[in-house]
């Protein structure tokens, strides 16, 4: 499979989701990537020895990579590590800062060893200021971001969000900031170290929650519930119908028009206490009221059907287990049923990045432990590409 990446070789030393998502955005772009696990494997892969599913994330976030184990204590490790960051372009990792120096791989030696590799990694909190030797994970990050703060209702206590939204968002950054510093290595010669931490990564996503508290609230931006964070849109929330509950929104006076046309309630279009999204935000209580009444008298799948085809914003809520299922995503093939030869059948996604001429697919799917150990060798192997 060509793709934007092919020809560019990766050594991937990251670990769990924020690195290993990364290397996997590159995978899928056609980069070979080598995955080089401790003994025993990765955290991922040793969590499966415990259940609970994990070999799904770790199926997920490896498809389309090479894997061999070096045991970086040692020095024949090292000199197999050496070996691979000679004939390579980009290093990725995600220790915490500190770990790459004391295994004697830091910034500054890397670079005598390949002046033209780029040095990328990922932390909780990055390789400068004061945090940086804090330890992190998800849901440290998304405490210490102020996510926590405002996820949940007003009169509960704090939430985290369900999916691991510091990780992720992390490794979207750190893909895009080595792609960007490799096209400026083509184009300019000059070669960058990049970093992305995972705190500063997410601060964006809390762009309404901030917006409230340039508004209102100087202090503090509350928790909204299922409300939009910054509490300038009404209606916005998940609403029960007959047969559970649909999330619906009105952006604009359109969508409100549309709306109120489509429950034959007419009447709110004109009506002062609701005719301009200034004032339903006043009243983003009786909005609420009046819109759950209406969507209580039907289904999900009617309300759903209703609304999308008036250009209303909505969607049922849905399990996890729909979603899998979705004709959308798999008509995309944003989601794809493979056979896996570790755990059988399952279903995974391919890369949300979609390249022109690039078929979607995964590559191939993650590997045992070990299995391209030749690579420690013959490093030259994956040089052009050898998908099994």
């Amino acid at each position: 499979m060509q793709g934007p990446l092919t020809g560019i070789k990766v050594v991937d030393l990251t670990q769990i989701y924020n690195g290993p998502y990364a290397t996997f955005l590159m995978a899928m772009a056609g980069a070979e990537v080598i995955k080089i696990e401790p003994p025993g494997g990765e955290h991922t892969r040793r969590r499966q020895r415990d259940g609970g599913g994990a070999h799904i994330p770790h199926a997920m976030l490896n498809s389309g990579k090479h894997f061999v184990v070096l045991d970086l204590k040692q020095e024949e490790g090292k000199a197999a590590l050496t070996r691979l960051i000679e004939q390579s372009d980009v290093l990725v990792e995600n220790f915490r800062p500190g770990v790459m120096a004391r295994l004697g791989f830091s910034r500054e030696h890397v670079k005598t060893l390949n002046p033209r590799l780029i040095y990328a990694s990922s932390s909780g909190f990055g390789t400068t200021g004061p945090y940086r030797d804090y330890p992190a994970m998800d849901l440290a990050v998304q405490a210490m971001s102020g996510v926590l703060s405002v996820t949940g209702y007003p009169d509960n206590p704090p939430v985290k969000a369900g999916p691991a939204i510091a990780d992720f968002n992390a490794g979207v950054h750190l893909y895009g900031a080595i792609a960007t510093a490799l096209l400026d290595r083509e184009r300019t010669g000059t070669v960058r170290a990049v970093e992305v931490a995972m705190f500063e990564a997410i601060y964006p996503a809390l762009a309404s929650n901030l917006g409230l508290m340039g508004g209102i609230n100087k202090d503090r931006s509350p928790r909204t519930g299922n409300r939009h964070g910054g509490l300038s849109i009404s209606p916005y929330n998940v609403y029960e119908c007959k047969d559970g509950h649909c999330a619906i929104l009105a952006n604009n006076e359109h969508q409100w028009h549309a709306l109120a046309r489509y429950f034959d309630q007419e009447w709110a279009i004109t009506d002062p206490r609701y005719a301009t999204m200034y004032e339903r935000v006043k009243r983003i209580e009786e909005v609420d009221e009046l819109v759950g009444g209406w969507a209580r008298a039907q289904t999900k799948d009617q309300l759903f059907a209703g609304l999308i085809a008036v250009g209303v914003p909505c969607s049922p809520v849905r399990e996890l287990s729909e979603v899998m299922q979705d004709e959308h995503l798999h008509a995309r093939k944003a989601l794809v049923e493979i056979d896996h030869p570790i755990y059988g059948a399952m279903t995974i996604p391919t890369s949300p990045l979609v390249f022109e001429g690039v078929p979607r697919d995964i590559r191939w799917p993650s590997r045992k432990l070990g299995e391209d150990q030749a690579l420690i060798e013959q490093p030259e192997l994956v040089l052009g590409g050898s998908e099994p």
